[in-house]
């Protein structure tokens, strides 16, 4: 699947994206907004004994111009499911909440937890919040909340790669996402052929993804090093009723895929005789099949295209990579859990 045309237009300031969600008139869907400034989530946190984790990425929201673009995009209303991974004070929470929306919300730190739990007592009671403490990785997400569902979170950045892999690699998906990522990040998934990566590929095989708009620095305490980006991700299948390719193609996609960005500004042909083994000739056959120039680097193929080849190369040789094993792509995407630049988390 190619680029989505939304993420070629350059993204604009979550400040220039005021209005209201659909159907509401234009009210956006938080009527009363509470204070909400760095200076005010400063005095919450120690007036509750609180602080920033940076080992958990937690930098709290403390915009309301923010937090009202993410509620506008989201569009929280009776009869919808949300997951919400990390909600942290519960400032996105108790919007949603506000918007009618049935919310699962699932905190890793335990103090957050519990004062979650405190400050949400009658919307634990009603049954419109369920609140669960734990790492959302070690979540299964059939148990968590019933489909049709949708994901609305500020991702903490050091487990983006695994957070995607979890809600896009296997069904049931979410029917959207609305995510705060690092802007880098959402960049990437974003990207056109030219500027791919692995994780650009494996988004975009599954879902059609666009920048919404930007968040500065300035919008969190404390102020992260990096800037963010809200995106909006919608799967192709999310309750994987039409499957692109069958279980065993979808793997050797993704060991094809992996094999390519190893080396990825290198010249294909090349990478995928070094990474593969498979003779030079068969390589040649299969990118001629495909009209894939050999000299192309593994960035400058769009999704079509990496299916189109992993169709003409037919099964892959069961050693994938000289010298070693390629791990699958549920693994991989787990390992990424350490990898990612910290940065803003609520």
């Amino acid at each position: 699947m190619s680029q989505s045309p939304g993420a070629k237009q350059g993204p604009q300031d979550a400040r220039a994206v005021r209005g209201g969600a659909p159907g509401d008139g234009g009210r956006g869907v938080a009527a009363r907004r509470p204070r909400l400034d760095p200076l005010a989530v400063r005095r919450l946190l120690r007036d509750e004994g609180l602080r920033a984790r940076h080992s958990l990425s937690q930098n709290f929201l403390a915009d309301p111009d923010v937090l009202q673009s993410i509620l506008d995009l989201a569009a929280p209303e009776p009869g919808r499911r949300i997951l919400e991974v990390g909600p942290g004070l519960g400032i996105l929470t108790g919007g949603l909440l506000a918007g009618g929306a049935a919310v699962t919300a699932v905190e890793l730190d335990r103090r957050l937890a519990d004062r979650l739990s405190r400050v949400n007592e009658e919307a634990i009671a009603s049954g419109a919040l369920t609140l669960v403490q734990g790492d959302i990785l070690d979540q299964k997400v059939s148990e968590l909340i019933q489909p049709p569902f949708e994901v609305v979170a500020n991702v903490p950045y050091h487990i983006t790669s695994p957070i995607l892999h979890r809600f896009l690699g296997s069904a049931p998906r979410p029917s959207r996402l609305v995510l705060m990522l690092q802007r880098e990040v959402a960049e990437r998934i974003s990207a056109a052929p030219g500027e791919m990566s692995y994780l650009s590929v494996f988004v975009q095989f599954h879902a059609a993804v666009r920048i919404a708009f930007v968040v500065p620095r300035e919008a969190f305490e404390p102020a992260p090093e990096v800037e963010s980006a809200v995106v909006a991700i919608e799967p192709i299948d999310p309750l994987g009723e039409r499957p692109r390719l069958s279980a065993e193609d979808e793997e050797s996609l993704w060991r094809l895929v992996q094999a390519g960005f190893r080396e990825r500004r290198k010249m294909l042909r090349n990478v995928l005789v070094r990474q593969l083994v498979m003779p030079g000739e068969a390589i040649d056959r299969a990118l001629d099949a495909c009209s894939i120039v050999g000299e192309r680097r593994p960035q400058t193929l769009a999704v079509d295209e990496w299916l189109a080849l992993r169709a003409a190369l037919g099964p892959l040789p069961a050693e994938r990579v000289r010298g070693a094993t390629a791990a699958p792509a549920s693994k991989t995407a787990r390992a990424a859990k350490a990898g990612s630049r910290a940065g803003p988390r609520r």
